[in-house]
């Protein structure tokens, strides 16, 4: 997701996900057969504050409402409460019509029955599947149903970097494994001396903590599912990824101990303001830009690997992220939710927000634009084509991103605290996770 980020802050079990039901939204209408005067919109924050997501969408909703005479409630909800609302709504009864959900939480959500599932019928009425990349819709949940949203905007990873503080550091291109990244990272750190750091991280954002450790949980040929969906958290390359990831501030310095702490966007300002001279994140030009950076100052690169070069067959770099579309099976507006839908996933309209956050559209025919072909997005799509994977399509993945990330949570407070970060303390923290899952 961009952000599929600081999302999971419940424990969700399965049996509670199985046992929600749906809500119903604000209709006007009296029923799915009527066309509707309103529909309530939760959308994600995907720009670098919440108004700057209501400047860029609330002219586009507009436009929706003139073409269709339905007008758009809208409410742009943080990704820190994103999931809290969507599950309160699901056994509440109080809910949008239509939202957007983090891709890596569609399995969790489908499995609560809640969300309209996206049949041959309700692709057709949007203009069919075939329009959507293959990759963005097997992130729409489990292979086996039909998906329970439809891709809105997709996103991978990237390393940006600050090109003054790499020259200033005599470093003349970006790194391409994790070896080259610590040592560039030391050279402008100096072991915590030098006032600026390599790498920025947010300890404090869970669903961040999770994708940075899967993608090394892959590169070190570890899963943390099983083909059956069973947890193996603790398995020797699960547990070398997680420990490769808090090594960055306890052993290596890179990373400053403050970050331990740090929330959604957090590492983000601190690049932007000179302060560290990497970042790993999904697309950010426009909050570098909202903080004042110009596009010449920083570059991207494809998130570092073990060894070599990312690449299908080779190592993975990222996970596939994105933010997909879902609709509420009982609203009372499933007419105009699906032309809501439509409208959004419509060419035109694919290009004028994927083009506004900087992510690259799931839809085939609006990546022609020559804006995805800019450098910072090249590289995003790139990545999504050759060297992405989806985060497990569980019910309970959402659970996942509570217990892992709430556990690396943990051992960066340790790190920052000068605690030695072991195999075995970052064994036992995800043993405690382990045993979460199946409570």
């Amino acid at each position: 997701m961009r952000r599929i980020r600081a999302a999971a802050a419940v424990v969700v079990t399965v049996s509670t996900l199985a046992g929600a039901t749906a809500c119903g939204g604000g209709s006007e209408a009296g029923g799915s057969n009527e066309s509707p005067k309103t529909l309530t919109y939760w959308a994600s924050n995907q720009g670098p504050n919440i108004p700057a997501d209501k400047k860029i969408l609330t002219p586009e909703l507009q436009k929706f409402e003139k073409q269709t005479g339905i007008k758009v409630k809208l409410e742009v909800v943080p990704w820190a409460d994103l999931l809290k609302r969507i599950l309160a709504a699901t056994t509440s009864g109080q809910g949008p019509d239509v939202l957007n959900i983090g891709n890596t939480w569609s399995a969790s959500l489908q499995a609560t029955g809640a969300l309209l599932p996206w049949d041959k019928k309700n692709f057709d009425a949007i203009g069919g599947r075939d329009r959507f990349v293959d990759a963005a819709v097997a992130s729409a949940g489990a292979e086996d149903k039909d998906p329970s949203a439809v891709p809105l905007y997709s996103l991978s990873y990237a390393l940006y970097y600050n090109k003054k503080m790499f020259a200033d550091a005599g470093i003349s291109k970006p790194p391409a494994t994790w070896d080259e990244l610590v040592a560039d990272g030391r050279k402008i750190s100096k072991n915590g001396t030098s006032g600026k750091w390599g790498l920025g991280a947010e300890g404090g954002n869970l669903s961040n903590n999770i994708h940075q450790a899967f993608v090394l949980a892959k590169q070190h040929g570890a899963d943390f599912f099983d083909a059956s969906g069973k947890p193996t958290f603790t398995s020797p390359g699960a547990v070398a990824a997680v420990k490769q990831y808090v090594d960055f501030m306890g052993k290596d310095k890179i990373i400053a101990p403050g970050n331990a702490e740090y929330a959604q966007n957090q590492s983000l300002s601190d690049f932007s303001k000179g302060k560290t001279a990497m970042v790993l994140w999904q697309a950010a030009a426009s909050t570098f830009a909202s903080q004042g950076m110009k596009p010449e100052d920083w570059g991207a690169a494809p998130v570092p690997v073990q060894s070599g070069t990312p690449g299908q067959g080779k190592q993975v770099d990222s996970m596939v992220a994105g933010i997909n579309m879902a609709v509420f099976k009982n609203t009372k507006n499933t007419k105009g939710a699906l032309q809501f839908v439509k409208f959004m996933t419509s060419t035109d309209e694919q290009q004028i927000l994927n083009k506004a956050y900087g992510s690259v559209p799931p839809v085939t025919a609006a990546q022609s634009d020559p804006a995805f072909n800019s450098p910072g997005v090249k590289v995003l799509k790139d990545t999504l084509t050759n060297s992405a994977a989806p985060l497990p399509q569980v019910a309970s993945e959402s659970q996942f991103e509570t217990t892992v990330g709430t556990a690396i949570k943990g051992l960066w407070a340790d790190a920052a605290a000068g605690k030695a970060i072991t195999t075995e303390s970052v064994k036992a923290a995800l043993t405690k996770a382990q045993q979460q899952m199946t409570q």
